[in-house]
């Protein structure tokens, strides 16, 4: 059985394949070749993936990254592909699901909505609400870098607090947009935004999400 996180691995490969090595995508300075290495190496060597949240492995994972960035581009998308080595955790199903389903779907996204004239896509009502659990559990760590208080809200009503503090910002979308907006991709979410204006723009003066 297909799992989210196997759909939409094989669409970014398909998303990075089609637009070729040296488009845009979201990632500030990285083209389609920079994105898919980091995809690569985050799976194939999680000593140095660790740089993403950890200052100290920062020059390490650059370094490992820009390795594999040289490869023949076609071998980058090939390894997307195909998936993690033998032995890898990122093998077991359940954490393949838990680790990749959010991670492949907001750099699929990071590369169609860097294209002119993208369009949203239309998610299925069950991948919506996987990417609602999601947000749910990790609203904390995602909104902490927030200048203001910030509420997530999905289109149903449902709600979950990212940053408590005052004043206070209500994003409301659905949950694949909400995801986007949460993950640092404020300018490119498509969302409904509420608050006092000079809160809204210095919400968009930071890049939410896990990074540094």
């Amino acid at each position: 059985m297909s799992t989210h996180a196997k759909r939409e691995r094989l669409l970014l490969a398909e998303l990075l394949e089609t637009a070729g090595p040296e488009a845009p995508t979201l990632c500030e300075g990285w083209l389609t070749r920079d994105l898919a290495a980091h995809v690569v190496m985050r799976e194939r060597r999680p000593d140095a993936a660790g740089g993403v949240l950890i200052s100290l492995l920062r020059d390490r994972m650059e370094r490992v990254r820009a390795e594999f960035a040289a490869k023949p581009y076609e071998e980058l998308i090939q390894l997307i592909r195909t998936g993690p080595p033998r032995m890898s955790p990122y093998g077991i199903k359940p954490l393949d699901e838990a680790a990749n389903t959010v991670e492949f779907f907001v750099h699929a996204e990071d590369v169609r909505r860097a294209q002119p004239e993208w369009t949203p896509r239309e998610l299925d009502q069950v991948f919506e609400n996987a990417l609602w659990s999601r947000l749910e559990k990790g609203a904390r760590l995602l909104g902490r870098k927030s200048p203001v208080g910030l509420v997530l809200r999905r289109s149903n009503g449902q709600t979950a607090v990212a940053h408590r503090g005052v004043p206070v910002v209500t994003v409301t979308a659905e949950p694949g947009e909400l995801t986007m907006f949460a993950f640092g991709r404020q300018d490119a979410a498509r969302v409904d935004l509420e608050g006092d204006k000079d809160a809204i723009e210095r919400l968009h003066t930071v890049r939410l999400g896990v990074g540094m």
